[in-house]
Parts: structure tokens; C-alpha cells; sequence
């Protein structure tokens, strides 16, 4: 990272251009592009929100993802949640409840916080939790779910709430999504695909990319599809595996850099479809954005984790504000210490050094 790397900058400017991409993405849509231009300012007013903690010497990020629950209906090959098992087929026990993921959502607002990714779990089993983040209009929640919840009620929700965006995950074509998710699961998301195409209502796609099906998710005729269907966002995901056997399936360097040059060309290609990608090219971010640089995470229980996929945690949101577990001894040490910076091999270098990771909660 370049000493004069503004961090703050970069946030915002990422912001504004997510922001930018998605009112494009509902220009034909009036109730769509109504509400994101109501939602422009709102961002506008918290990037000035998160420059003003900068100036007290806080530091806010313009993204955090809650995973609202350990419950999933389903067991996709290779998930990364249940192999550290933060996703389990045991009754859920102690996790936060829709009032207290409400609080949470208010204090991020009021933090400038502009984006909650909610994932779980299935997050669609916790209405309670997604009727909640419906108020808070402030917020666009992304909602990354496998779309076997989605109801007629949900459909209503989604359709009054326009803050509330369904983004389904997809594998690419049949036999990919449903070898990794499920028989029927590819037929699921294009039902769903179609019902919300009909309704107007914005939707996205996740992908989890490996190096099997990256080809085929990034070709221009994989996207074109995803577009005819109503996608107006499509998320990539990098493949972080878990076990020895599955070290085959994570993006290494020249899939990253395959990666990298598909989504520019499919950023021309599509300028009115939002295209993202995580972790993404960390060295053109100054770094990995996790421990609240750019994002945090809070998991089911109210722990705060530096990102999903490094799910330690030395403080829990039930006993301290949002504030101030962005400056816990974890999440400061990571960000001081320069870990976040170092060269490594993958996409996730917290995940990398998840070693490291656990060795600094014991550190004082």
C-alpha cells in the first residue's frame, strides 16, 4: 500500500460508484429508480457521516455483513460455513434476535454504514430479521440466499421494500448448481429468477467461483443469459476451500488475473449491469478491506469478526456499541500491524494467516 493511499477516499468513491451503477441498473424501473435515488443521498450524507468520525479519529467502513443465522436447509459441497461449522443442522442457541439485529442496523446507520450484506445460514428463515432491516430505508441490504424461502409474502416484502435485494446463488448452468447445491436447486433460481423479472423487482446472482466453472460464470454468453433472465447484479465469489481435498477447486494466481481481465471486459460489455467481485484484487485496494477497514462481520451470535472467513472474535455486540467494537483489540491489531497488507498467495489473506489470527486474541 502507497503511504498517500487515502482509505477514506477509496471508500467513498466505492461507494458512490456501486451507488452510480445501480441507479443505471433501474433506469427502466420506476419504483426501483425512485428509490435509489432517494437512497443516493442517503449514501452521500453518510460518506460525510463516516469523513467526520475520520476527523474525530474514528474510522467507519461503508460495508458490514451480518450472518443472521446458523440454520440452512441445505448442504452445498465444499460450504465454507458449515465445514467451520457456523452452519449446523443443531437448533439455533443464544443467537441475536430481530430487535437486537434492528439496534445493530440503526447504529450502522447512524456510523455512515451504507451496505448490510445479510447471508447465514439461509437468512430467509429469520423474517423477523429481514422485516426489520426493511426499515431502515437508509441501508440497501443485499440478502444472499439459496431462494427456496421465497414465498408470496416475501415477494410483497421484497416489492414494497425496495431496500431489500434479493441476490439468489447460482453455480452456472444445471448441472453445476445442482452438483454443488442440490437436485432441482438450478430450476429454483430460475423460477425465482422469472417470478421477480415479472414483479420488476431488482435482483442479483452470486457465484461461487472455482476454478471448474470459472470460464464458463464469466463468458459474456453465461452473462448474457443471467441478463435475459432480469439480473441486474451478479457477484463473484471466490472458491475458499477448507479441506486438502478442495485446495484444487480455490482460484490461484492466473485465475485471479482471468478473473480480474473478464470482469473489465464484461464492465464494457454491460455497463448497466452491476458487476462485483470478492475478495477481488486486494493490491488495487491498498490492502484486504477486512476487521473494519472497508467491511466487518458479525456472526449469529453478536460476535465481531474481522470477515467470514477469519471467524475469530474478542468482543460481542450485545455487550458494547458498533463504535466500539470496530476498535477492538483484534480488529486493531490487525489494521496497526499490518497484516492486512502483506503478500499472499490467495484471495483471503486473513484466511491464509488465520493462524496468525487466533495467536493475536490471546495478545494484549
Amino acid at each position: 500500500m502507497t503511504e498517500n493511499f487515502d482509505l477514506q477516499k477509496h471508500i467513498a468513491n466505492g461507494v458512490e460508484k456501486i451507488v452510480t451503477d445501480a441507479l443505471k441498473a433501474t433506469l427502466k424501473n420506476p419504483k426501483e429508480s425512485a428509490f435509489m435515488v432517494k437512497f443516493a443521498a442517503a449514501s452521500k450524507k453518510a460518506s460525510k457521516r463516516r469523513m467526520q468520525l475520520e476527523e474525530e479519529g474514528d474510522h467507519a467502513p461503508g460495508f458490514l455483513i451480518a450472518s443472521v443465522t446458523s440454520s440452512c436447509n441445505l448442504h452445498c459441497a465444499g460450504c465454507y460455513s458449515r465445514c467451520i461449522e457456523t452452519t449446523t443442522d443443531e437448533a439455533p442457541v443464544c443467537q441475536l434476535s430481530g430487535k437486537e439485529w434492528l439496534d445493530i442496523f440503526c447504529q450502522a446507520r447512524d456510523l455512515g454504514i451504507s451496505f448490510i450484506l445479510v447471508a447465514g445460514g439461509e437468512p430467509l428463515l429469520r423474517r423477523d430479521i429481514i422485516e426489520a432491516a426493511s426499515t431502515v430505508k437508509e441501508i440497501l441490504f443485499p440478502i444472499f440466499t439459496n431462494g427456496t424461502y421465497i414465498d408470496d409474502a416475501y415477494f410483497s416484502l421484497f416489492d414494497s421494500c425496495r431496500n431489500l435485494v434479493p441476490v439468489l446463488s447460482i453455480e452456472g448452468g444445471r448441472d453445476a448448481t445442482d452438483q454443488r447445491r442440490g437436485e432441482g436447486m438450478y430450476d429454483v433460481v430460475l423460477n425465482n429468477m422469472k417470478a421477480f423479472r415479472e414483479k420488476q423487482i431488482l435482483f442479483g446472482a452470486s457465484i461461487t467461483v472455482t476454478t471448474e466453472n470459472l470460464q464458463e460464470v464469466t463468458s459474456p454468453s453465461y452473462v448474457e443469459f443471467l441478463v435475459e433472465h432480469g439480473c441486474k447484479m451478479i457477484l463473484f465469489i471466490e472458491f475458499v476451500p477448507v479441506t486438502e481435498e478442495a485446495k484444487d477447486l480455490a482460484p490461484g494466481g492466473p485465475e485471479r488475473e482471468y478473473l480480474d481481465k473478464a470482469m473489465e471486459a464484461l464492465r464494457e460489455q454491460y455497463p448497466d449491469l452491476l458487476l462485483l467481485s470478492f475478495p477481488g484484487d486486494e493490491l488495487k485496494m491498498g490492502g484486504c478491506m477486512a476487521a473494519g477497514r472497508e467491511f466487518f462481520h458479525i456472526n449469529s451470535h453478536g460476535g465481531a469478526e474481522p470477515c467470514p472467513f477469519s471467524p475469530f472474535s474478542d468482543i460481542n455486540i450485545r455487550e458494547t456499541s458498533l463504535r466500539e467494537a470496530l476498535n477492538s483489540n483484534l480488529f486493531v491489531k490487525l489494521r496497526e500491524g499490518g497484516h492486512l497488507l502483506d503478500d499472499h498467495k490467495g484471495g483471503c489473506v486473513l484466511y491464509e494467516k488465520r493462524d496468525l489470527v487466533q495467536s493475536l486474541l490471546g495478545s494484549k
